[in-house]
């Protein structure tokens, strides 16, 4: 990383333009961006940084003096293959971490929310360590290592087979010991510094997107590291002390369960007061309550083994991990009761308005389903493909010797279900829709392209077709919705575990489908399980490393993570907290260094510049102007983010940068779309005044028929960057001349109160 000075300092012309381009995902590189080959870094160091053409290199500015310059910030939220693996195996932690953020900005369900969200991160950190006690206690300690039958062959086990139960729990306690302490260790990895990047100002804006990026997220996961670490030994703890009791609790068993079950409860307790866990930073008296909390645990959790080990009574074999399968159910038990409690908070609105959409903020439901069901899936997989290799001679996983607990198999089935009812219920609603959609899609290609010639009527479909696709990005929050309650209704029927049925038996007799069927629904769905765990590997090898991959897989990466972690401590850590507060810091040098500024922001990028805006202090934000490109501010933002990303914010920025800002669109995009209005030519304006201006949707492609230079027509860019394209230069050079104008005089909007 550049120093503060000599980092900031790339060459500048005083008194002229800088076109400051911020890319989307899937940046390859630079020099893309700039169209450009020969590029060097004036600032930033080798993960993220701004770029310029070399000096003396042909078109390193425009006709019109323009100075081009790119951040180029994509491997902030990759960096190695082994953390881009990671993001993989962390992904139930980072989609949970991303629901909380999903909120909508209702002051009364407000802390019902980010409580409900914690509590399900806690449950899914508690369900991480129990696939590990279903792993190395449950299949390999209890069950194979009472089997003679599971040891044939396997030296690596034998030398316990022997050995008393005590001592094997004990020994194989170290296997999820080890995988708290990894997880531990991944969540406080040394990370890069950010103080370098601190806006020079304190927040102008109160906005609350202007807090990402400058809010100090650390201690906050410092208190969730401390929680969710206490609660993972003190799940381990009880899984152990469960099966002690079961063979007969003393006194001191006894004090040790009320000890677990304490630290237990007050991790819960502290969640569910989110006005406590989200003080200030320099709340150090909580700070030490949370470590010593954690403390109690680890120490807890030198005690339980050597309580166990010290046993001296004789162990009562059979079946599975005494507690372990009850313990498991009423966890996914709890999952649902959370989910529905989340949707509860969230459809119920005291302030909800006449024409108000009743799915705004039900992402953070979705979301937190999928992050759930993820979860539940990769433990249920990762059990069952054990038992599975430690007895390979079963042909149902009813006759899985050792056997996973029955709450993995309804799992199982129950992710199969809903993936299976959601991609019916997406086939019906994309047929039942595509007459709509398809309407409007020939309504637009015709007003686009009146009169075409008979040879285009090819093309014309093609591009009929590209907006019918584009459309349909509308209908994913509905869809996301019914797999939240999908997914919670299959985890509410792992209750059917406690009665001890398994469901190829229990849905035959009930629902009259063959059990033979349910048990090839189970198969498939662990085939369904294991290919996705496959698919999130390769993507997250080849994401980062080929730029075409990464622009269909990197999305969901960039998107998570560009939120702070206030969910869950184990979710990847947020780029955002850089990013945005560089990006300010160089605009504000740029500016106080005579130059006028011209921001673009080109798909996620636009998310970027926007909170860099609500960053700058008044000064600077009088000499910026605002170009923003296949945005999703509106079209996805908006909607998945209320709390966020609305009306009075956007037309806050707006008023920032004195309305010098255009936003370019295409009908044919399927992320990017308009942000005040449509501009629509048969159709009036729904806002009036300033915001009118900003939104410009141009036609894709620009034509039907090859132009007499070539032998195919233009392409359809659809979500494609297009700094090159005429439409970009033209808006542009319209900004430039813009910025080159005296500001008109009024009241910067930092100076009256946010929402007005």
């Amino acid at each position: 990383m550049s120093d503060g000075s000599a980092g900031l300092s790339g060459p500048a012309t005083p008194d002229d333009v800088v076109e400051l381009r911020v890319h989307g995902i899937a940046a390859a590189g630079a020099g893309q961006v700039l169209n450009q080959p020969h590029v060097q870094q004036v600032a930033g160091d080798r993960s993220a940084g701004f770029y310029r053409p070399r000096p003396h290199c042909p078109d390193a500015s425009d006709a019109g003096g323009v100075t081009r310059e790119a951040y180029r910030w994509s491997d902030l939220p990759s960096g190695t293959a082994v953390r881009t693996l990671s993001l993989v195996f962390l992904l139930p932690f980072m989609l949970l971490n991303m629901a909380i953020w999903m909120r909508p900005g209702d002051p009364a369900s407000d802390a019902v929310v980010r409580s409900l969200c914690r509590v399900l991160g806690l449950t899914l950190t508690a369900l991480y360590v129990l696939a590990a006690v279903g792993v190395a206690l449950d299949l390999v300690a209890w069950q194979c290592l009472s089997s003679p039958a599971c040891l044939s062959g396997r030296s690596w086990l034998s030398w316990l087979g022997e050995r008393p139960t005590g001592l094997r729990l004990t020994v194989l306690a170290l296997v999820p010991a080890a995988a708290i302490a990894l997880i531990w260790r991944v969540s406080t990895r040394p990370g890069r510094s950010f103080t370098a990047f601190r806006p020079p100002e304190p927040t102008v804006s109160g906005h609350r997107l202007s807090a990402v990026g400058q809010w100090e997220a650390e201690p906050l996961v410092g208190r969730l590291r401390s929680i969710h670490v206490a609660t993972a030994f003190a799940t381990l703890d009880g899984s152990l002390l469960a099966a002690r009791a079961a063979q007969g609790a003393s006194a001191f068993t006894i004090v040790l369960a009320v000890a677990t079950g304490s630290v237990l409860a007050i991790c819960v307790a502290l969640l569910c007061t989110p006005p406590l866990i989200d003080r200030a930073p320099e709340n150090r008296r909580l700070d030490g309550a949370a470590r010593l909390l954690r403390t109690i645990a680890v120490g807890l959790t030198i005690v339980v083994p050597a309580h166990v080990l010290a046993t001296p009574t004789r162990w009562h074999e059979g079946g599975g991990l005494p507690g372990y399968g009850s313990t498991l159910t009423w966890l996914f038990i709890a999952h649902a009761g959370l989910l529905a409690a989340l949707a509860a908070a969230l459809l119920w609105r005291r302030d909800r308005q006449p024409g108000h959409p009743p799915l705004i903020g039900l992402g953070a439901l979705a979301t937190a389903a999928v992050a759930t069901a993820f979860g539940v899936a990769f433990s249920a997989e990762l059990v069952h493909r054990m038992a599975d290799y430690l007895d390979r001679t079963a042909s149902t996983p009813e006759d899985l010797v050792p056997r996973p607990p029955g709450a993995y198999t309804w799992a199982i089935y129950g992710f199969f279900r809903a993936a299976l009812v959601t991609l019916v219920v997406a086939g019906l609603v994309a047929l039942i829709s595509r007459r709509g959609r398809s309407r409007a899609a020939a309504a637009i290609v015709a007003r686009d392209f009146p009169d075409p010639p008979a040879e285009a009527a090819p093309r014309l479909r093609q591009v009929q077709q590209a907006i019918v696709r584009a459309r349909f990005t509308e209908l994913l929050i509905p869809l996301a919705v019914v797999y939240a309650c999908l997914a919670g209704l299959g985890a509410a029927t792992t209750a059917l575990d406690l009665l001890g049925l398994y469901p190829g038996g229990t849905i035959e007799r009930y629902a009259g489908v063959p059990a033979g069927l349910v048990n090839f629904g189970i198969g498939m769905g662990s085939y369904l399980i294991g290919a996705t765990v496959l698919s999130l590997v390769i993507g997250g090898i080849f994401a980062y490393r080929t730029a075409g991959f990464r622009r269909h897989v990197g999305v969901l990466w960039d998107l998570a993570t560009f939120w702070p972690r206030a969910a869950h401590p184990f979710a990847p850590p947020c780029y955002a907290e850089r990013a945005v507060p560089e990006l300010v810091r160089r605009i504000t040098y740029l500016v106080e260094s005579g130059n006028a500024v011209l921001i673009a922001g080109y798909s996620h990028g636009s998310v970027l510049v926007t909170a860099a805006v609500l960053q700058l202090p008044p000064h600077v934000s009088g000499r910026v102007a605002l170009l923003t490109y296949a945005s999703p501010l509106r079209r996805l933002y908006a909607r998945l983010f209320p709390a966020y990303i609305y009306d009075d914010m956007l037309h806050d920025v707006g008023g920032r940068v004195g309305w010098r800002w255009l936003n370019l669109w295409r009908d044919t995009d399927a992320i990017g779309g308009w942000i005040f209005s449509a501009h629509r030519p048969d159709e009036p304006l729904t806002v009036t005044g300033p915001a009118a201006t900003v939104d410009r949707r141009f036609r894709d492609p620009s034509d039907v028929v090859a132009p007499p230079s070539d032998s195919v027509p233009p392409p359809i860019k659809g979500h494609g960057p297009r700094e090159s394209d005429e439409p970009y230069i033209e808006a542009a050079r319209e900004l430039v001349e813009r910025l080159r104008k005296p500001m008109d005089p009024g009241p910067h909007p930092a100076d009256r109160p946010a929402g007005q």
